[in-house]
Protein backbone atom coordinates (compact mmCIF):
# COMPACT_ATOMS: atom_id res chain seq x y z
CA UNK A 1 0.00 0.00 0.00
CA UNK A 2 1.71 3.30 -1.30
CA UNK A 3 1.86 6.25 1.59
CA UNK A 4 0.22 9.28 1.36
CA UNK A 5 2.17 11.85 -0.69
CA UNK A 6 2.38 13.65 2.65
CA UNK A 7 3.87 11.41 5.24
CA UNK A 8 5.98 9.93 2.07
CA UNK A 9 7.00 14.10 1.23
CA UNK A 10 7.79 14.37 5.25
CA UNK A 11 9.54 11.58 5.12
CA UNK A 12 12.24 11.82 2.42
CA UNK A 13 12.74 15.47 3.77
CA UNK A 14 14.04 13.63 7.13
CA UNK A 15 15.82 11.33 5.42
CA UNK A 16 17.82 13.79 3.32
CA UNK A 17 19.19 15.45 6.30
CA UNK A 18 20.53 12.20 7.42
CA UNK A 19 23.90 10.33 6.02
CA UNK A 20 23.88 6.25 5.99
CA UNK A 21 27.39 5.36 7.36
CA UNK A 22 28.58 2.69 4.66
CA UNK A 23 30.45 -0.43 4.93
CA UNK A 24 31.48 -3.20 7.82
CA UNK A 25 29.45 -5.88 9.30
CA UNK A 26 26.50 -3.28 9.92
CA UNK A 27 25.70 -2.29 6.36
CA UNK A 28 22.74 -4.30 5.62
CA UNK A 29 21.02 -4.29 8.75
CA UNK A 30 21.55 -0.46 7.76
CA UNK A 31 19.76 -0.65 4.63
CA UNK A 32 17.12 -3.09 5.43
CA UNK A 33 16.33 -0.68 8.09
CA UNK A 34 16.05 2.57 5.79
CA UNK A 35 14.26 -0.07 3.18
CA UNK A 36 11.50 -0.23 6.50
CA UNK A 37 11.52 3.69 7.07
CA UNK A 38 10.63 3.89 3.25
CA UNK A 39 7.91 1.47 3.83
CA UNK A 40 6.58 2.43 6.82
CA UNK A 41 6.73 6.52 6.54
CA UNK A 42 7.83 8.58 9.69
CA UNK A 43 4.66 8.78 12.26
CA UNK A 44 2.38 11.22 12.01
CA UNK A 45 -1.30 11.58 14.70
CA UNK A 46 -2.98 9.63 12.22
CA UNK A 47 -1.03 6.92 13.41
CA UNK A 48 -2.90 4.40 15.95
CA UNK A 49 -0.02 4.59 18.53
CA UNK A 50 0.58 8.37 18.34
CA UNK A 51 -2.95 9.62 18.34
CA UNK A 52 -1.96 10.73 21.91
CA UNK A 53 1.18 12.30 20.76
CA UNK A 54 2.28 14.84 18.43
CA UNK A 55 5.40 13.56 16.68
CA UNK A 56 6.34 16.56 14.36
CA UNK A 57 9.18 18.01 16.27
CA UNK A 58 10.59 14.46 16.59
CA UNK A 59 10.90 13.90 12.77
CA UNK A 60 11.63 17.21 11.15
CA UNK A 61 14.33 17.69 9.14
CA UNK A 62 16.00 20.36 11.87
CA UNK A 63 15.65 19.73 15.42
CA UNK A 64 14.07 22.42 17.28
CA UNK A 65 16.28 24.54 19.14
CA UNK A 66 16.84 23.96 23.14
CA UNK A 67 18.11 25.71 25.54
CA UNK A 68 21.03 24.70 27.97
CA UNK A 69 19.63 24.15 31.53
CA UNK A 70 21.69 24.44 35.07
CA UNK A 71 19.60 22.58 37.37
CA UNK A 72 22.15 23.50 39.91
CA UNK A 73 22.67 19.58 41.41
CA UNK A 74 25.57 17.60 41.14
CA UNK A 75 24.55 14.75 38.09
CA UNK A 76 22.69 11.49 39.50
CA UNK A 77 24.94 8.25 40.44
CA UNK A 78 27.77 10.54 41.40
CA UNK A 79 28.34 8.33 44.16
CA UNK A 80 28.18 5.00 43.03
CA UNK A 81 31.30 3.28 41.73
CA UNK A 82 31.07 2.59 37.93
CA UNK A 83 32.81 2.88 34.58
CA UNK A 84 31.74 5.83 33.13
CA UNK A 85 31.30 6.26 29.45
CA UNK A 86 29.97 9.66 28.33
CA UNK A 87 28.36 11.45 25.18
CA UNK A 88 28.01 14.74 24.26
CA UNK A 89 25.15 15.65 22.26
CA UNK A 90 25.67 12.36 20.79
CA UNK A 91 29.43 11.92 19.69
CA UNK A 92 31.87 9.63 22.69
CA UNK A 93 34.37 12.00 24.87
CA UNK A 94 36.93 9.65 25.26
CA UNK A 95 38.58 12.38 27.81
CA UNK A 96 35.46 12.31 30.13
CA UNK A 97 35.08 8.62 30.15
CA UNK A 98 36.78 6.23 31.73
CA UNK A 99 39.00 2.85 30.03
CA UNK A 100 36.58 0.61 28.56
CA UNK A 101 37.37 -2.02 29.87
CA UNK A 102 36.03 -4.00 32.88
CA UNK A 103 36.30 -7.35 34.08
CA UNK A 104 33.89 -9.92 32.39
CA UNK A 105 32.80 -7.96 29.47
CA UNK A 106 33.43 -6.79 26.15
CA UNK A 107 33.30 -2.78 25.82
CA UNK A 108 33.26 -1.30 21.95
CA UNK A 109 32.12 1.26 20.04
CA UNK A 110 29.39 0.99 17.24
CA UNK A 111 31.96 3.89 15.55
CA UNK A 112 35.07 1.90 16.01
CA UNK A 113 33.51 -1.28 14.91
CA UNK A 114 31.62 -0.82 12.17
CA UNK A 115 34.84 -1.23 9.45
CA UNK A 116 35.41 -5.08 10.20
CA UNK A 117 33.36 -7.35 8.15
CA UNK A 118 32.55 -10.10 11.34
CA UNK A 119 31.14 -9.25 14.85
CA UNK A 120 29.30 -10.46 17.39
CA UNK A 121 26.85 -7.66 17.26
CA UNK A 122 25.61 -8.38 13.57
CA UNK A 123 23.23 -11.33 15.01
CA UNK A 124 21.70 -8.65 17.47
CA UNK A 125 21.84 -4.93 15.23
CA UNK A 126 18.51 -4.33 14.10
CA UNK A 127 17.44 -7.97 14.44
CA UNK A 128 15.33 -7.58 17.60
CA UNK A 129 14.11 -4.35 16.07
CA UNK A 130 13.07 -5.37 13.02
CA UNK A 131 11.31 -8.32 14.97
CA UNK A 132 9.60 -5.37 16.96
CA UNK A 133 8.14 -3.52 14.02
CA UNK A 134 5.66 -6.49 13.99
CA UNK A 135 2.52 -5.95 14.85
CA UNK A 136 3.37 -2.33 16.12
CA UNK A 137 4.69 -0.41 13.12
CA UNK A 138 8.22 1.42 15.34
CA UNK A 139 9.87 3.69 12.48
CA UNK A 140 12.17 6.00 14.84
CA UNK A 141 13.54 2.90 15.98
CA UNK A 142 14.10 1.81 12.33
CA UNK A 143 15.39 5.35 11.65
CA UNK A 144 17.76 5.03 14.28
CA UNK A 145 18.81 1.61 13.16
CA UNK A 146 19.86 3.03 9.85
CA UNK A 147 21.65 6.28 10.87
CA UNK A 148 22.96 5.81 14.09
CA UNK A 149 26.51 7.25 14.07
CA UNK A 150 27.87 5.50 17.40
CA UNK A 151 26.94 3.96 20.34
CA UNK A 152 28.47 0.79 22.31
CA UNK A 153 28.55 -2.79 22.01
CA UNK A 154 28.90 -4.94 25.13
CA UNK A 155 29.42 -8.34 26.02
CA UNK A 156 28.83 -9.53 29.06
CA UNK A 157 30.81 -13.03 29.28
CA UNK A 158 30.87 -12.83 33.56
CA UNK A 159 29.35 -10.49 35.69
CA UNK A 160 31.36 -7.61 35.90
CA UNK A 161 32.48 -5.51 39.61
CA UNK A 162 30.81 -2.43 39.14
CA UNK A 163 27.78 -1.16 37.19
CA UNK A 164 27.81 0.61 33.69
CA UNK A 165 27.65 3.86 33.25
CA UNK A 166 26.16 5.99 29.86
CA UNK A 167 26.31 10.04 30.55
CA UNK A 168 24.43 11.70 27.81
CA UNK A 169 25.53 15.33 28.06
CA UNK A 170 24.22 18.09 26.08
CA UNK A 171 26.05 21.37 25.15
CA UNK A 172 24.97 22.53 22.10
CA UNK A 173 21.43 24.07 21.57
CA UNK A 174 20.65 23.14 18.32
CA UNK A 175 22.17 19.01 18.75
CA UNK A 176 20.41 16.14 17.41
CA UNK A 177 21.98 12.75 18.36
CA UNK A 178 21.53 9.25 17.23
CA UNK A 179 22.98 6.49 19.21
CA UNK A 180 22.09 3.14 19.31
CA UNK A 181 23.69 0.26 22.08
CA UNK A 182 23.76 -3.26 22.17
CA UNK A 183 24.12 -5.71 25.22
CA UNK A 184 24.76 -9.17 24.71
CA UNK A 185 24.53 -10.97 28.09
CA UNK A 186 25.63 -14.83 28.71
CA UNK A 187 24.39 -17.73 30.42
CA UNK A 188 24.62 -17.05 34.32
CA UNK A 189 25.99 -13.58 34.01
CA UNK A 190 24.57 -10.40 35.81
CA UNK A 191 25.20 -6.75 34.77
CA UNK A 192 23.34 -3.37 36.10
CA UNK A 193 23.43 -0.22 33.26
CA UNK A 194 22.80 3.40 34.36
CA UNK A 195 21.98 5.76 32.08
CA UNK A 196 21.67 9.49 32.61
CA UNK A 197 21.67 12.69 31.27
CA UNK A 198 19.61 15.17 28.54
CA UNK A 199 21.78 14.01 25.79
CA UNK A 200 20.78 16.32 23.24
CA UNK A 201 17.89 19.18 22.21
CA UNK A 202 16.54 15.99 20.04
CA UNK A 203 17.83 12.48 20.74
CA UNK A 204 16.89 9.45 19.18
CA UNK A 205 18.07 5.95 21.40
CA UNK A 206 17.92 2.53 20.81
CA UNK A 207 19.28 -0.35 22.99
CA UNK A 208 18.93 -3.89 21.63
CA UNK A 209 19.20 -6.32 24.70
CA UNK A 210 19.99 -10.25 24.69
CA UNK A 211 19.82 -12.17 27.56
CA UNK A 212 20.84 -15.91 27.01
CA UNK A 213 19.50 -18.12 29.38
CA UNK A 214 19.47 -17.86 33.36
CA UNK A 215 21.17 -14.33 32.19
CA UNK A 216 20.35 -11.04 34.28
CA UNK A 217 20.06 -7.06 33.63
CA UNK A 218 19.00 -4.29 35.52
CA UNK A 219 18.25 -1.32 33.93
CA UNK A 220 17.98 2.13 35.37
CA UNK A 221 17.59 5.42 34.17
CA UNK A 222 17.35 8.84 35.01
CA UNK A 223 15.63 11.53 32.14
CA UNK A 224 15.67 14.95 33.42
CA UNK A 225 18.08 18.59 33.55
CA UNK A 226 17.34 20.50 30.05
CA UNK A 227 13.68 20.60 29.90
CA UNK A 228 12.98 21.89 26.14
CA UNK A 229 14.52 19.04 24.79
CA UNK A 230 12.92 16.23 22.84
CA UNK A 231 13.80 12.26 23.42
CA UNK A 232 12.46 9.24 21.96
CA UNK A 233 13.90 5.97 22.90
CA UNK A 234 13.35 2.40 22.26
CA UNK A 235 14.09 -0.69 23.92
CA UNK A 236 14.03 -4.27 22.37
CA UNK A 237 14.81 -7.05 24.91
CA UNK A 238 14.56 -11.19 23.84
CA UNK A 239 14.74 -12.76 26.86
CA UNK A 240 15.86 -16.50 27.48
CA UNK A 241 14.91 -19.44 29.69
CA UNK A 242 15.12 -18.27 33.42
CA UNK A 243 16.98 -14.86 32.62
CA UNK A 244 15.69 -11.56 34.27
CA UNK A 245 15.18 -8.09 32.85
CA UNK A 246 14.27 -5.06 35.02
CA UNK A 247 14.09 -1.75 33.89
CA UNK A 248 13.04 1.37 35.68
CA UNK A 249 13.05 5.08 34.57
CA UNK A 250 12.63 8.35 36.23
CA UNK A 251 11.87 11.21 34.17
CA UNK A 252 11.64 15.12 35.03
CA UNK A 253 11.51 17.87 33.28
CA UNK A 254 11.21 17.30 28.96
CA UNK A 255 8.82 19.03 26.57
CA UNK A 256 8.16 15.91 25.07
CA UNK A 257 9.53 12.32 26.09
CA UNK A 258 8.61 9.13 24.28
CA UNK A 259 9.79 6.01 25.73
CA UNK A 260 8.74 2.91 24.25
CA UNK A 261 9.90 -0.80 25.21
CA UNK A 262 9.14 -3.90 23.67
CA UNK A 263 9.82 -7.09 25.42
CA UNK A 264 9.77 -10.66 24.29
CA UNK A 265 9.70 -13.56 26.29
CA UNK A 266 11.26 -17.09 24.17
CA UNK A 267 12.47 -19.24 27.04
CA UNK A 268 10.50 -20.41 29.83
CA UNK A 269 10.20 -19.40 33.22
CA UNK A 270 11.89 -15.77 32.34
CA UNK A 271 10.76 -12.41 34.13
CA UNK A 272 10.63 -9.13 32.86
CA UNK A 273 9.52 -5.69 34.82
CA UNK A 274 9.69 -2.43 33.50
CA UNK A 275 8.49 0.69 35.45
CA UNK A 276 8.50 4.42 35.22
CA UNK A 277 7.72 7.42 37.30
CA UNK A 278 7.91 11.08 36.09
CA UNK A 279 6.78 14.25 37.39
CA UNK A 280 5.82 17.16 35.03
CA UNK A 281 5.09 20.55 34.88
CA UNK A 282 3.81 22.83 32.94
CA UNK A 283 4.81 22.44 28.74
CA UNK A 284 5.72 18.70 29.39
CA UNK A 285 4.56 15.67 27.71
CA UNK A 286 5.55 11.96 28.73
CA UNK A 287 4.71 8.77 26.67
CA UNK A 288 5.31 5.41 27.98
CA UNK A 289 4.51 2.60 25.05
CA UNK A 290 4.97 -0.72 26.09
CA UNK A 291 4.73 -4.02 24.45
CA UNK A 292 5.29 -7.23 25.83
CA UNK A 293 5.13 -10.95 24.21
CA UNK A 294 4.58 -14.42 26.52
CA UNK A 295 5.91 -16.83 23.76
CA UNK A 296 7.15 -19.51 26.77
CA UNK A 297 5.66 -21.08 29.66
CA UNK A 298 5.56 -19.71 33.24
CA UNK A 299 7.07 -16.59 32.65
CA UNK A 300 6.24 -13.34 34.34
CA UNK A 301 6.04 -9.57 33.04
CA UNK A 302 5.21 -6.34 35.09
CA UNK A 303 4.59 -3.40 33.99
CA UNK A 304 4.40 -0.40 36.82
CA UNK A 305 3.82 3.18 35.57
CA UNK A 306 3.18 6.27 38.03
CA UNK A 307 2.85 9.99 36.63
CA UNK A 308 2.61 12.76 38.47
CA UNK A 309 1.52 15.91 36.31
CA UNK A 310 0.62 19.58 36.94
CA UNK A 311 0.56 23.23 35.90
CA UNK A 312 -1.46 21.46 31.75
CA UNK A 313 1.44 18.27 31.63
CA UNK A 314 0.16 15.70 29.66
CA UNK A 315 0.84 12.11 30.37
CA UNK A 316 0.34 9.35 28.24
CA UNK A 317 0.56 5.37 28.88
CA UNK A 318 -0.13 2.69 25.92
CA UNK A 319 0.83 -0.71 27.09
CA UNK A 320 0.12 -4.18 25.70
CA UNK A 321 0.34 -7.48 27.14
CA UNK A 322 0.02 -10.34 24.53
CA UNK A 323 -0.05 -13.77 24.99
CA UNK A 324 0.43 -16.29 22.41
CA UNK A 325 -0.67 -19.90 21.99
CA UNK A 326 1.08 -22.23 24.23
CA UNK A 327 2.42 -19.57 26.35
CA UNK A 328 0.42 -21.50 29.07
CA UNK A 329 0.83 -20.33 33.22
CA UNK A 330 1.86 -16.96 32.10
CA UNK A 331 1.47 -13.87 35.13
CA UNK A 332 1.39 -10.48 33.47
CA UNK A 333 0.39 -7.67 35.75
CA UNK A 334 0.16 -4.34 34.33
CA UNK A 335 -1.18 -1.04 36.11
CA UNK A 336 -1.09 2.82 34.74
CA UNK A 337 -1.78 5.77 37.23
CA UNK A 338 -1.95 9.37 37.31
CA UNK A 339 -1.81 12.06 40.11
CA UNK A 340 -3.06 15.34 38.99
CA UNK A 341 -2.32 18.00 41.36
CA UNK A 342 -4.45 20.48 39.54
CA UNK A 343 -7.44 20.62 37.01
CA UNK A 344 -5.17 21.38 33.88
CA UNK A 345 -3.31 18.08 33.59
CA UNK A 346 -4.17 15.29 31.77
CA UNK A 347 -3.46 11.52 31.65
CA UNK A 348 -3.98 9.29 28.58
CA UNK A 349 -4.08 6.00 28.78
CA UNK A 350 -4.85 2.99 26.72
CA UNK A 351 -4.38 -0.77 28.41
CA UNK A 352 -4.09 -3.64 26.40
CA UNK A 353 -4.37 -7.61 26.83
CA UNK A 354 -4.83 -9.88 23.55
CA UNK A 355 -4.75 -13.54 25.56
CA UNK A 356 -4.64 -16.98 23.20
CA UNK A 357 -3.53 -19.44 26.17
CA UNK A 358 -6.61 -20.26 28.82
CA UNK A 359 -3.96 -21.06 31.71
CA UNK A 360 -2.70 -18.00 32.26
CA UNK A 361 -3.02 -14.75 35.45
CA UNK A 362 -3.10 -11.37 33.21
CA UNK A 363 -4.70 -8.02 34.55
CA UNK A 364 -4.82 -4.08 33.60
CA UNK A 365 -5.39 -1.52 35.28
CA UNK A 366 -5.81 2.15 34.94
CA UNK A 367 -6.63 4.95 37.13
CA UNK A 368 -6.14 9.18 37.52
CA UNK A 369 -6.89 11.53 40.28
CA UNK A 370 -6.01 14.00 42.83
CA UNK A 371 -4.47 14.03 46.23
CA UNK A 372 -6.67 12.33 48.76
CA UNK A 373 -7.84 14.84 50.88
CA UNK A 374 -8.66 12.78 54.18
CA UNK A 375 -5.14 11.70 54.29
CA UNK A 376 -3.85 15.38 53.30
CA UNK A 377 -6.46 16.68 56.23
CA UNK A 378 -4.95 13.47 58.59
CA UNK A 379 -1.25 15.02 57.68
CA UNK A 380 -2.23 18.68 58.71
CA UNK A 381 -4.14 17.54 61.33
CA UNK A 382 -0.75 16.41 63.35
CA UNK A 383 1.17 19.76 62.50
CA UNK A 384 2.57 19.02 58.72
CA UNK A 385 2.39 21.86 56.17
CA UNK A 386 0.49 21.89 53.51
CA UNK A 387 3.87 21.53 50.94
CA UNK A 388 4.98 19.05 52.51
CA UNK A 389 1.87 16.82 53.22
CA UNK A 390 1.32 16.92 50.04
CA UNK A 391 5.05 16.12 48.78
CA UNK A 392 5.27 12.56 51.45
CA UNK A 393 1.65 11.92 49.55
CA UNK A 394 3.34 12.43 46.16
CA UNK A 395 6.24 10.09 47.05
CA UNK A 396 3.68 7.54 48.79
CA UNK A 397 2.02 7.33 44.96
CA UNK A 398 5.09 6.58 43.24
CA UNK A 399 6.49 4.52 45.15
CA UNK A 400 5.33 1.22 43.56
CA UNK A 401 7.28 2.30 40.37
CA UNK A 402 10.44 2.82 42.62
CA UNK A 403 9.74 -0.27 44.83
CA UNK A 404 11.26 -1.95 40.74
CA UNK A 405 14.30 -1.11 41.51
CA UNK A 406 16.24 -4.06 43.17
CA UNK A 407 19.30 -2.04 44.78
CA UNK A 408 18.82 0.01 47.34
CA UNK A 409 21.05 2.56 47.09
CA UNK A 410 19.82 3.66 43.81
CA UNK A 411 16.16 3.39 44.66
CA UNK A 412 17.19 5.80 47.71
CA UNK A 413 18.88 7.88 44.72
CA UNK A 414 15.93 8.07 42.92
CA UNK A 415 13.91 8.89 45.43
CA UNK A 416 16.43 11.67 46.59
CA UNK A 417 15.90 13.29 43.35
CA UNK A 418 12.41 13.39 43.33
CA UNK A 419 12.05 15.17 46.87
CA UNK A 420 14.51 17.53 45.12
CA UNK A 421 12.43 18.01 42.05
CA UNK A 422 8.81 18.57 44.33
CA UNK A 423 10.72 21.14 46.70
CA UNK A 424 11.86 22.87 43.64
CA UNK A 425 7.95 22.79 42.24
CA UNK A 426 5.71 23.59 44.95
CA UNK A 427 3.55 26.69 44.51
CA UNK A 428 4.44 29.50 46.03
Amino acid sequence: MALPQLKQDATEARLSALSLPEGGWSSAARADALARVRAMGLPSRRDEYWKYTRPDTLVDADAPKAALFDAQEEPIFGEIDRLKIVFVDGVFDAAASDDLSLDGIEIERLATSAASDIHWAKDIYGVLEAKGQDPVERPLAALNTAFATDGILVHVKQTPSKPISLIYIHSDEGSDAILHHVIKVDSGASVTVLENGPAAARFNKCMEIDLADNATLHHVRAQGRDHERRAATHMFARLGTESVFKSFTLTANGVLTRNEVVIELTGDDAVAHVAGACVGDGDFHHDDTVFVTHDAVNCESRQVFKKVLRNGATGVFQGKILVKEGAQKTDGYQISQSLLLDDDSQFLAKPELEIYADDVACSHGSTSGAIDEEALFYLRSRGVPESDATDLLTLAFLAEAVEEIEDEALAEEIVSRLSEWLVRHRRS
